[in-house]
Formats: C-alpha cells, sequence, structure tokens
C-alpha cells in the first residue's frame, strides 16, 4: 500500500506530532510519504521512519496549485491521508486530492472550528462531503463538525490522537518544597485559557503553576499575574522539546482550553499518571472521566475551576487515585498502536470499497 500524508501547516503543535506518531509506527509493508510545504514540519513529521520519502511543495499561487497536481499525481497514492489543523486549511492539498482517478482520500480534522466566513465555509463544506473518509478526533468533535458544516449525522468516524507510553525519566514524587505544582503544556494562545488557570490560582494558596509553552499571549500573561500578585507563583519556561520528560515535577495537570480537538497533552499527563482538571470542550471528556480520573469544569469558568484544583490541593489520596486510574484509562484506550490499528484497518477497508463520487455525491443524511 503506497500511502501519502500530507499537510499545509507552517509549525508544529498537536495535530503535527500526532501525525508524526502515526508516520512512525505504521507497519513496515506500508510505503509512506510525507508531502508539506513546510520543510522544517515535513522533517518533524518524517524524523523517526528514515524510509519515508519527503515532499516540499509551494505553499501559495499558480505554482502552487502546479505543483501540487504534478507532486501528487505522480506519488499516485493508494491512500492521500490528510491532515488539517483547522477545518478551512489543506483546501489546495484536498483540491488536488480530489482529482486523483484511484486513491481514497482520508480527511482528518484536528480541532472542531466554525466559521463565518461564506466562502471558507463553502469551501470546506464542498471539499468535506467528497472524500473518501473523514476523521475526527473524537465523538464530540465529530457531531460538532457535522453541524459546523451541515455534512449530515453520522458522516464523520472517530479516530483520538494518541501517544506513545514512553518511561517518564522518574516515578511521579510528592510535591516538593513550599508549593503543590499545577502544570500546564500548551502554545501561549487565548485558546488555551491560561489566563483563566492564572485567575483561579490567585484565588488559592500553596500553589504554583508552570506553563510549558511559547507564543503571542506571553506578554499579556505575565502582565495579568503582576496584576493579580501572583508572578512569584507563575512560571514560563517557554516551549520544550519533550513535554513528558517534566510532568514528574507536577502534582497536577491542568488545560483549561477554549477550545480542543483531543489533546496529546492529557493523554501524556494520563500515562504519567497525573490527575487532570480541564474543561468539557471539544472530546476532552472522552479522555478526562469527570470524578474517576480528574475533575471537568465548563469553559471560562475561573470559580470552578479554582474549586477542582482546591480539591485536589487538599486531598492527597485523591489526586493520587485519579492518576492511577488515568493511567489505565489511557493505557487501555489511548496509545498510539491502537490509533495506528484504526488508521490502518480504515485504510484498507477504504481500498475494498467503491470509491465515492467526486462531482454528484449523495443527500447528507439529516
Amino acid at each position: 500500500m503506497r500511502v501519502v500524508t500530507y499537510t499545509d501547516s507552517a509549525g508544529i503543535g498537536g495535530a503535527e506530532i500526532s501525525l508524526g506518531h502515526l508516520v512512525t509506527n505504521v507497519s513496515n509493508e506500508i510505503d509512506v510519504t510525507v508531502v508539506g510545504t513546510c520543510q522544517l514540519v515535513v522533517d518533524k513529521i518524517a524524523a523517526k521512519r528514515p524510509q519515508a520519502k519527503r515532499v516540499i511543495l509551494p505553499a501559495t499561487g499558480v505554482k502552487s496549485l502546479t505543483a501540487h497536481l504534478q507532486a501528487l499525481h505522480y506519488l499516485s497514492p493508494d491512500i492521500l491521508h490528510i491532515n488539517t489543523c483547522t477545518p478551512w486549511e489543506c483546501a489546495m492539498g484536498l483540491f488536488t486530492a480530489l482529482t486523483l482517478p484511484k486513491a481514497r482520500v482520508v480527511r482528518v480534522d484536528q480541532l472542531p472550528l466554525r466559521t463565518t466566513d461564506v466562502i471558507k465555509l463553502w469551501r470546506t463544506r464542498m471539499l468535506s462531503l467528497r472524500v473518501d473518509a473523514h476523521v475526527a478526533v473524537g465523538e464530540a468533535s465529530a457531531r460538532q463538525m457535522e453541524d459546523f458544516y451541515a455534512l449530515g449525522r453520522g458522516t464523520l468516524i472517530s479516530i483520538p490522537n494518541c501517544v506513545p507510553d514512553n518511561p517518564c525519566p522518574s516515578p511521579v514524587s510528592p510535591s516538593r518544597g513550599k508549593y503543590l505544582v499545577i502544570g500546564c503544556v500548551g502554545r501561549l494562545d487565548a485558546m488555551k485559557g491560561h489566563d483563566l488557570l492564572i485567575q483561579a490560582i490567585a484565588q488559592l494558596e500553596g500553589v504554583q503553576v508552570v506553563i510549558l509553552g511559547e507564543g503571542g499571549q506571553r506578554t499579556a500573561l505575565k502582565k495579568l499575574a503582576g496584576d493579580l500578585g501572583v508572578s512569584d507563583r507563575i512560571s514560563l519556561p517557554g516551549w520544550v522539546d519533550n513535554p513528558r520528560n517534566h510532568l514528574t515535577q507536577f502534582d497536577i495537570f491542568a488545560m483549561p482550553s477554549r477550545s480542543e480537538g483531543f489533546p496529546l497533552a492529557i493523554v501524556e499527563a494520563m500515562l504519567a499518571s497525573l490527575p487532570v482538571v480541564a474543561t468539557r470542550v471539544g472530546s476532552v471528556a472522552e479522555a478526562v472521566i469527570d470524578g474517576k480520573t480528574g475533575f471537568l469544569v465548563n469553559k471560562n469558568d475561573v470559580e470552578g475551576l479554582a474549586v477542582a484544583l482546591r480539591k485536589l490541593r487538599d486531598n492527597p489520596a485523591l489526586r493520587l487515585r485519579f492518576g492511577q486510574c488515568g493511567r489505565e484509562v489511557a493505557l487501555r484506550q489511548f496509545t498510539v498502536d491502537v490509533m495506528v490499528k484504526r488508521y490502518e484497518q480504515l485504510w484498507y477497508k477504504l481500498l475494498a470499497s467503491p470509491q465515492r463520487p467526486r462531482l454528484l455525491i449523495p443527500q447528507p443524511k439529516e
């Protein structure tokens, strides 16, 4: 089987890391080519599969369309696996995919977002309805995409993002020093809700926060911490190459995002036996079981976030129980082996089935 993976991402995030896990771990009997518009991203995705071929295409303009058509027709894949960070991205790759006479096209939406831009909305719907399989990274995310783009109920399937169970450098140990440590991993972006976490910490004594990541909100977050008088309890070390190695520093993992698909960081924390506090967005609730592996709070609910963190701060036994249960759930459902097996099964199933029509398509289900 010849599989071409495609992304037009210009940076590395959870979507690209997840695709890298897939490329690394699929069967050696599958011939994989990684195609993208950014050398850095393509190299990162293909880094641990040296036999994978790499193709870099121009991102925009008439030359981009010509290059996409030439490259993908030359590669002639059995499966074209397209990884989108937001629903309106990868339009060039998706359009070109629909011109391939024999390829089965798999679209993976990492983040269920809606748009009010009429052109983006129409284009996203038009391209989505014509792929052979449409995947979201969770059941809730799948239903949201169906609703946002009027795709019809049952149009998308769910395959959660997963991570390898790489061992932590050392076991998670009890809180060290003066403060209990609450950790968070993610780019410094308003969507990640780090400001909510800082506001919640201002209501809690005896805790400090370490946020691993980089982004445009750094200055705003530092100012907020200063205004609330908690600068001495907020640490922003920046981006780290392997966040898993830093999880042993934490007692609790928090992710108060305003929007998510299925975040890899939560699975990493669960595999590291950390209790998790997160918001009910996207498919987060499919990993974090409220009252069993952690606590779920509503989006933008600073008070609810503070209450959940306070419960864990004051109950070491609860932290231990949530962490152990979270690891068991992650090992059972969210390791890379599970994800790879599901994608391989999907690819082989598509090759054994008739190709979906590209021009005249069935009426979407209600």
